[in-house]
């Protein structure tokens, strides 16, 4: 068909299909007495609409020619007849195909208008009382203020979704507050770019200097940082960025954020003489984090008490033996009640949470697990024999009366537990902290697992490190490594790594591997054959299911994008068989092994009859069908069968290569891992710790001997811009500067 963009108009006669969530619309257009099949995400358009379209024809494999639209402008029907047909049709809640009848029999071609205009009037009409016209004309209200939404933004080639969104939020004002401030379609649950919404504002005449433009740029650029990891910016390093992003000067800058402040749109926190500045979400949970810790603290026993005949029992029961630091580990875990546990693999981190749940369970206490992802969940299952929920799905997540997602679980529906253990804590946010803090009765006790010598969380902050080094909360640090874990090269290298020894690379009787490559090519060569075909045969792994390819970056020859193409292109081929459906990085293809790249609450999915909601960053699933005809994708995540909607594919990425980060939490058979030239930021020693402790049985290294040593050489810690030590210190009475020196000595 041709490629042109071609312009057609005519009446919609039928609606065959409908996405509620993103507009997506299969209909009928009577084009001058032709029949097209009209595709496109339009909205929520009804029988006997008139369209002028724009767009082109493709051919589909199953239904034929379509006319796929790129531009919509709608009209409401102006004919009695189409009238009838829009009223019949179920437009407006209330009006069925008798009522239209009658209602346009006695209104005719100005039916409408009066509706829209004058809803009273429709008491005239036999059969419709005044408290029918007021429920009539509330339902109309909805639908006129939609359709001036979708028209507005359309001519910003701003997609339907956003209207539906804005209109959700805001309802029938929605229209009136973009006027006045378009960058309202900049904030959460809609979230359009900064640079579409100061378009809107241009044309609007809103002025460069506007404080609601200033406002917004610096929301921006703070939740921008956000997803890099900073819970804050330095004020000074947000005035840079500001007026060289929003060309206005200091005076401008800082007239706008005063007010801003003033308004509570924006928080600021002072560290070490230096301002730090926060979006509304972030201020609270760092402050409510530091603040619910104190007083946790303050239910909590400041000393340990005797409980050796109780942990000697436990020996006696389960033939284990504790050394000193798990015996202490138990006794705080009992005696306070606030703790963390960390150390690095090996050194007895389960045993002694298995201990800990044995000992409150034979007390009584009433304990529960959680994870931060599902695999993490399902592996501390598998480790401690007790069921273990993911942390959403402990704090429950359900919708508000405004249709937006909270946890069901807080401050007024407390969790029903005495104890709670959480694993994986490095992968924590402080976001999600805070709200699993809210859902804890004060008496509450609270053990924490991690080990802290990982990367912090993919979400803001660095919860798990700065709780640990504000010595607000007590923390046992397992050293020794057990004489069967010694028997792994895998436990033993990351040990040496996160002391900064280099790794044992000469073993080829183990469990860890290295395959010295400078070639780049070459390497991917070897990465693509010990995924396909060598690893598969020598150990019976699944070469999607049992082996994960990590790598620093995600760009270059050896970064996850590139990889995952060739990756894709020799585990998932294309195939008459496998729908696909292209988008603006990957092509997704039936049978594709993705991840989810963002925290989206309002997916739902069902498992085994279980309904649930919330897919989230770093969730691994699988690609079990694509129906392009419905637009909609089926992605099962270990269970969880979820339904996504081609517009949202952009929150999935290919993960048969996955960014170190991005595999937080997670353990895998086996590990490959490019080790070569390039990225220098990336190339720190917990980067490479993280990396190889996500292996469980086997993990090779494909690259530079010298490069691994410089990753281990180097212990540049991840530097996040964060104020929770310094806030948890603050609430507990300790004196940050005193602290600070200290360090600092120290070093």
């Amino acid at each position: 068909m041709s490629e042109e963009t071609l312009h057609i108009e005519g009446t919609v006669e039928d609606v065959m299909f409908k996405n509620e969530s993103n507009g997506y619309i299969v209909l009928d257009l009577d084009a001058g007495g032709e029949l097209i099949t009209v595709v496109g995400e339009l909205g929520d358009i009804e029988v006997g609409e008139g369209l002028i379209l724009e767009g082109k024809y493709v051919s589909h494999q199953k239904f034929g020619t379509q006319f796929k639209a790129e531009y919509c402008e709608r009209k409401l029907p102006d004919t009695v007849i189409n009238i009838e047909k829009y009223l019949a049709s179920g437009a407006i809640k209330g009006i069925g195909p008798g009522l239209a009848k009658k209602i346009v029999s006695v209104f005719g071609s100005s039916t409408l208008d009066i509706i829209e205009h004058e809803p009273i009037r429709l008491s005239e009409v036999k059969g419709i009382s005044v408290n029918k016209c007021e429920e009539i004309a509330n339902e109309a209200k909805k639908i006129f203020s939609l359709r001036v939404i979708m028209s507005f933004l359309s001519q910003y080639d701003i997609k339907s979704k956003v209207a539906m969104d804005t209109y959700r939020k805001y309802g029938a004002d929605a229209m009136e507050l973009i006027q006045l401030n378009p960058y309202i379609l900049c904030g959460d649950l809609i979230e359009l770019d900064f640079r579409k919404a100061d378009e809107i504002a241009h044309d609007l005449h809103i002025s460069r200097n506007a404080d609601k433009r200033v406002i917004a740029g610096m929301q921006y650029i703070i939740k921008a940082n956000a997803s890099l990891g900073h819970s804050c910016l330095p004020l000074d390093a947000l005035l840079s960025k500001t007026t060289v992003a929003l060309n206005v000067s200091d005076k401008e800058f800082f007239s706008s954020y005063n007010a801003a402040l003033e308004d509570n749109e924006l928080f600021e926190y002072v560290k070490h003489d230096r301002e730090y500045v926060y979006l509304p979400d972030y201020y609270y949970a760092e402050s409510f984090i530091a603040d619910r810790i104190h007083i946790l603290k303050d239910f909590s026993s400041p000393v340990d008490f005797d409980y050796d005949q109780l942990i000697d029992i436990e020996e006696e029961e389960h033939n284990i033996h504790y050394e000193t630091l798990q015996r202490q580990a138990i006794t705080s875990a009992i005696s306070r009640g606030l703790m963390i546990l960390t150390g690095g693999p090996g050194t007895g981190k389960t045993t002694t949470l298995n201990a800990i749940i044995s000992i409150f369970e034979k007390r009584g206490d009433k304990v529960l697990l959680a994870a931060p992802t599902g695999r993490a969940a399902k592996r501390m299952s598998d480790l401690t024999g007790y069921e273990a929920k993911t942390i959403h799905r402990l704090l429950e997540v359900v919708y508000d009366a405004g249709g937006h997602t909270v946890f069901a679980h807080n401050e007024n529906n407390p969790l029903d537990c005495d104890v709670l253990v959480i694993d994986e804590m490095s992968m924590v946010d402080v976001i999600l902290f805070e709200k699993l803090l809210r859902a804890l009765r004060l008496g509450c006790k609270l053990i924490m697992v991690g080990d802290s010598d990982q990367l912090p969380s993919v979400g803001a902050g660095n919860l798990l490190r700065d709780l640990v080094e504000s010595k607000t909360v007590t923390v046992i640090k397992l050293k020794e490594i057990f004489r069967q874990a010694q028997q792994s090269c895998i436990v033993t290298n990351a040990h040496r790594i996160v002391s900064g020894e280099f790794p044992d690379l000469t073993r080829k009787d183990s469990d860890f591997f290295f395959f010295k490559r400078e070639d780049y090519a070459q390497a991917v060569k070897l990465i693509v054959d010990l995924n396909k075909t060598r690893l598969p045969k020598a150990y019976n792994y699944s070469p999607t299911d049992d082996i994960q390819i990590l790598t620093p970056s995600r760009k270059g020859t050896v970064g996850t994008i590139e990889l995952n193409k060739v990756l894709q292109n020799e585990l998932n081929p294309p195939s008459d068989s496998k729908p696909e459906q292209k988008g603006f990085i990957y092509t997704y293809r039936t049978g594709d092994k993705v991840m989810q790249t963002r925290n989206n609450y309002d997916i739902t999915w069902n498992r085994d009859g279980e309904q649930g909601a919330g897919i989230f960053n770093g969730d691994i699933g699988k690609i079990t069908s694509i129906d392009r005809s419905a637009m909609i994708a089926v992605i099962d995540f270990d269970g969880r069968i979820a339904r996504y909607p081609f517009d949202m594919l952009s929150q999935v990425e290919l993960a048969y290569a996955i960014t170190v980060h991005k595999s937080q939490g997670c353990e895998f058979e086996a590990v490959i891992m490019p080790v070569m030239g390039g990225f220098e930021k990336l190339s720190y020693r917990n980067l490479l710790y993280t990396a190889v402790t996500r292996a469980k049985k086997l993990m090779i290294l494909i690259g530079s001997e010298e490069k691994i040593n410089r990753m281990v050489t180097n212990n540049r810690r991840t530097r996040r811009y964060t104020c929770l030590m310094s806030m948890l210190r603050e609430a507990c009475g300790i004196d940050d500067n005193k602290h600070l020196q200290e360090k600092f000595k120290d070093m």
